[in-house]
């Protein structure tokens, strides 16, 4: 179970757009949440591992290192 606020504007849409289609409030967060969960996790994992300071990789040593395996 999840509970959410959403700023008074966006509840207005949100339920606007529900009106229109016939789906539910729920029907419309849950699918904006399994679209973008993906992409926020993608970016803190990016985040964190450029907060580590490692050594970088140019795209070109990556990709000749990548052929080297392959052959």
């Amino acid at each position: 179970m999840l509970a959410l606020r959403l700023p008074p504007q966006m509840e207005k849409r949100l339920d606007a757009l529900a009106k229109k289609t016939g789906r539910t409030k729920s029907f419309y967060a849950r699918e904006a949440i399994l679209r973008h969960i993906e992409d926020l996790e993608d970016y803190h994992l990016a985040t964190r591992r450029l907060a580590r300071k490692s050594t970088s990789v140019t795209l070109e040593e990556l990709e000749r290192e990548l052929d080297e395996d392959t052959r």
